[in-house]
Formats: C-alpha cells, structure tokens, sequence
C-alpha cells in the first residue's frame, strides 16, 4: 500500500506532465490558429465585398491579388509604418475618435475600380458585434456589408449575421446631399423617423437591443473616417480635372 506522501508526488508529478504537454501542444498549434484567424479576416473582407469563396487558396489568392490595407487617423493622414492587421480595433473603438488609429482595406477590381472596406465592432445583447462595410468609390455608397456575433440569440439578433439582413445595407448612403455624415441607421420599419429612405435599414424583428447596437457601431466606427475620405475625393477631383 502507497503512502499517503507517495499518491501526493505521484499527482503532483501527474499535474506536472500534463500541463507541460498542454502547454507544448498549445504553442505548437498557435501557427495553426493565427492563419486560420488571418484566413477568416480575409474572407469575412471578401464578403462585405459581396465575394463568397470556402477554399482557402481562392481566399488567399483573391485577397492577396487585389486588396491593400492602409491606417489612417481622424485628421485623414496615413501613418505609414502601421498596418491594418496590426490594429486592435476593439481597443481603438474605446479611444476618443480623434485618438483613434483607423484600419481600412482597398479594394482594386480588375476594371481599377476601387471599395473601401471599414472594420466595425460594438456590442449586442449578449456580447460583441463587428464586421465590415464597403463603400463604392464615391465614399458614400454602401458596396457591400458582412455582419457576425459572438453570442446572440438564434431567430433574434443573431439575424445580423444573416444574407437577407446584409443585403439591405447595399446601394444606402452614409452621407447627406449637403456632405454631412449620416451613416445607416437601423431602425423598425414601423417606427417614425426623420431619416431619408437611403440612410436606414429594417431593424431585426424582436432583437430591437442587438438592432440598436448595430445602429450604434455604425455611427461610431465609420464617422471617424469622413476626414480621410474627403481628402481622397478633393485629389479625385484635381485629378479629373488635370486630365
């Protein structure tokens, strides 16, 4: 019969061996995990540009071939020597805007037209929300919208993460005719409201919380990048006209 000393080190030893392997085995997968982390960004861009690819050499190929990323700030200046994947955009969204170090993704097709991607994060019922707005060239037209959650409920909130709910957000603005910044609001379609056709989508049936937090998301990721993209239309504009 074991000694009550001798169980205690046999699991003590036990404990200590398992968590090494853990720990080794971890670190091992870690590569795994940041590239599937990576692909998934990538194809969760490629969508809100209305491009669904599930093979990974597709996504790989069709990222890497027509999209660049960029970081700007509030004032419109690029900061050169950051880069988009390097941005953690949970932390920046809690920074006054004008502190904030802004991540976007431009998108080159093969006409040269271009989209602008916008990562966007907030908070639902349960927990967060993010995904990615793509604007047309004009820097006001949605092109395209990508929406996911962490935890909200099936049926109910979670419908943001839903093709049907997505697609409305394409052809709306996010700026007046009179170049104020708008957004997309998302509001019930019973419910009275002062905002123009163009710049609302149908909140979701009975996730009227999840509906306001992205409402909010909205107004609060995109609004910081009007600066910068009021710089690229004057040089669009100059351009134009020196040709």
């Amino acid at each position: 019969m074991h000694s009550n000393q001798y169980t205690l080190i046999y699991a003590a030893g036990l404990s200590i061996l398992t968590a090494v392997i853990l720990a080794l085995t971890a670190e091992g997968l870690k590569p795994a995990q940041q590239a599937n982390v990576a692909l998934d960004t990538k194809s969760n861009i490629l969508k809100a540009l209305r491009m669904d690819f599930t093979e990974r050499e597709k996504i790989e190929e069709m990222y890497d071939s027509s999209i660049e990323d960029v970081v700007v700030t509030m004032s419109g200046d690029v900061q050169e020597d950051e880069g988009a994947d390097d941005v953690d955009l949970k932390n920046q969204i809690n920074k006054k805007p004008e502190e904030r170090l802004l991540p976007l993704y431009i998108h080159t097709a093969g006409s040269g037209e271009k989209h602008y991607v916008i990562p966007v994060r907030g908070t639902g019922l349960w927990g967060p929300i993010w995904g990615y707005i793509a604007l047309e060239d004009d820097f006001n037209t949605v092109y395209g919208a990508y929406f996911d959650h962490k935890a909200e409920t099936p049926g109910l909130g979670a419908e943001i993460a839903e093709e049907p709910f997505q697609r409305q957000f394409q052809g709306k603005k996010i700026m007046s005719e009179d170049g104020k910044f708008v957004s997309v609001n998302v509001v019930k379609s019973t419910a009275k409201s002062d905002v123009a056709p163009e710049h609302r989508v149908d909140a979701i049936s009975g996730g009227t919380i999840t509906s306001n937090g992205t409402d909010l998301m909205l107004e609060n990721v995109l609004a910081p990048y009007v600066v910068y993209f009021e710089k690229l239309k004057d040089k669009k504009q100059i351009a134009a006209s020196e040709n």
